[in-house]
């Protein structure tokens, strides 16, 4: 009995195996959204690209930091900061250029540009946006290098996270997230100039008398420098940036960006002094462009959503190739275009005139033109009439009727003005003003620099003299130094008829 249980037993344990088996191949492998970031540990680069890098970073770090306390001078009534969003006044300052609330359009034909500009960029050149000029990318730059200054070059800051924590490893590791944070304090700091007087909110931020605004934009711009380019640095660009995902719409095979030049490399191998190069490529996988890689990608493998074309992969590669006594250039500036065209034994093409950067370039400059010619053509004197509506008219005494309108004159011009006010519509209204002297021929208003005047306007008109229910007029104002007028065409309420 005992031996038909055994056998029982074991039939019944090699089925269940079998089916354990067939489950284990079938079932769904377990997927996380989320996948801990591995750190990277770019190695130091030393060529033509890495000084580029060096320069960019300076000027948009400098024109960041120093732009705010540039003084402009400008009206009296007018602040002289040079860059400035003055949202108390209601105005954006910037050197010359004044813009109203009204004109938000220049700020949106500067986006327009902008993007523009991006995208005639992108496609002729790639990712150079990301490589050299974007924010994340300079602040990224430039915690790197405060890293490197500090714990060493690539091997050694392997070598210190691995490494027990000890006093010297505290000390490295605080000193660098000390430098950190003052950086991007520096960089929250910064942003509140643009908003305020720079010398007049320094002063008050620190006494403790800045407008709360002001120290949590200070705070809130510090959290993200400090964990974007400190923390996050890669991720940012690969699952936080769309641009990576919008830039593939926008190049093609005749883009020139940066490439291993496959044509040149392949078939890839280690090389020892002395070997023939016959019969191989250049590369030698030495990985040096993985290892300089801020990305940590491996440009070899050819266009990659990570790879934003920072070219320090060229210095790197360039300077493995000048040791084996290979030319220069392995990765470098290319096309696919030109890398399949010299497989084919063609010669290069580069082409930057194409449907494509055409287009961009075109309605890039039209955008321009229409934005350059407003603004040299602008009015600097604006009027808005606004009639009330409760009630919509007055009927006095006399029998007459009067209506009464809010008018605005806006003086956009540096000093004070004066303007003659008019109105066209039938000869028997009366115009009359609160505080004014109107004579009804020689009305004339002043308006400070850069303001508005506010004037309560009452227009009379005889009940014999009406002969409709709604009459058209329309006031009009003149710089009586200039000349320039400005209109705004309203009516004239009465009874029904």
């Amino acid at each position: 009995m005992n031996e038909q249980l055994s056998g029982a037993t074991t039939g019944e344990l090699t089925g269940g195996v079998e089916r354990l088996e067939v489950e284990a191949v079938n079932a769904p492998e377990k997927r996380t959204l989320y996948k801990a970031r591995e750190p990277i540990y770019p190695k130091r680069v030393h060529g033509k690209f890495r000084r580029l890098k060096w320069i960019v970073m300076a000027l948009t770090l400098g024109v960041y930091y120093f732009i705010p306390w540039i003084r402009w001078p400008r009206g009296p009534n007018e602040p002289d900061q040079a860059v400035l969003v003055d949202f108390a006044g209601s105005r954006f300052y910037f050197f010359w250029i004044e813009i109203w609330p009204d004109e938000l359009y220049y700020v949106t034909g500067l986006l327009i540009l902008a993007a523009l500009g991006l995208f005639l960029a992108t496609a002729l050149f790639g990712r150079i946006w990301c490589g050299y000029s974007c924010p994340q990318t300079v602040w990224t730059d430039l915690f790197v290098a405060v890293e490197r200054f500090i714990e060493g070059d690539r091997n050694k800051r392997i070598k210190l996270d691995r490494a027990p924590w000890t006093t010297d490893k505290i000390v490295k590791k605080t000193s660098k997230h000390i430098l950190w944070l003052l950086i991007a304090m520096a960089t929250g700091g910064a942003w509140i100039l643009y908003f305020h007087d720079a010398p007049t909110i320094f002063a008050d931020f620190f006494r403790g008398q800045a407008p709360f605004t002001a120290y949590f934009y200070c705070a809130l711009l510090t959290f993200t420098t400090y964990i974007f380019a400190g923390s996050m640095r890669e991720q940012v660009c690969t699952y936080m940036c769309p641009w990576p995902r919008i830039q593939a719409a926008l190049t093609d095979e005749e883009t020139l960006q940066v490439s291993y030049k496959t044509d040149r490399g392949e078939p890839r191998g280690p090389h020892k002094q002395g070997d023939s190069w016959d019969g191989r490529g250049d590369c030698v996988s030495c990985r040096a462009c993985v290892a300089a890689c801020p990305m940590g990608i491996d440009i070899r493998e050819g266009a990659q959503l990570e790879c934003i074309n920072c070219a320090l992969c060229i210095d790197a590669c360039d300077d493995i190739m000048e040791k084996v006594g290979r030319p220069t250039g392995l990765i470098g500036y290319d096309t696919d275009a030109n890398i399949a065209r010299r497989t084919a034994g063609q010669p290069n093409q580069y082409k930057f005139l194409r449907p494509r950067t055409i287009v961009y370039a075109v309605v890039l400059v039209i955008v321009g033109s229409i934005m350059l010619f407003t603004l040299t053509n602008r009015a600097t004197v604006n009027l808005n009439v606004l009639r009330d509506r409760t009630p919509p008219y007055v009927q006095l005494s006399d029998g007459s009727v009067r209506n009464a309108y809010t008018v605005k004159i806006v003086n956009r011009a540096s000093m004070e003005q004066q303007f003659r006010l008019a109105l066209d519509g039938p000869e028997a209204m009366q115009v009359s003003a609160v505080g004014e002297d109107f004579d009804g021929v020689d009305n004339v208003v002043t308006a400070q620099g850069d303001g508005l005047r506010e004037l309560r306007v009452f227009v009379t008109m005889p009940q014999e003299a009406i002969a409709a229910e709604s009459i058209p007029v329309t006031f009009t104002v003149t710089n009586v130094e200039t000349g320039e007028t400005a209109v705004n065409p309203t009516v004239f309420l009465s009874e029904d008829r």
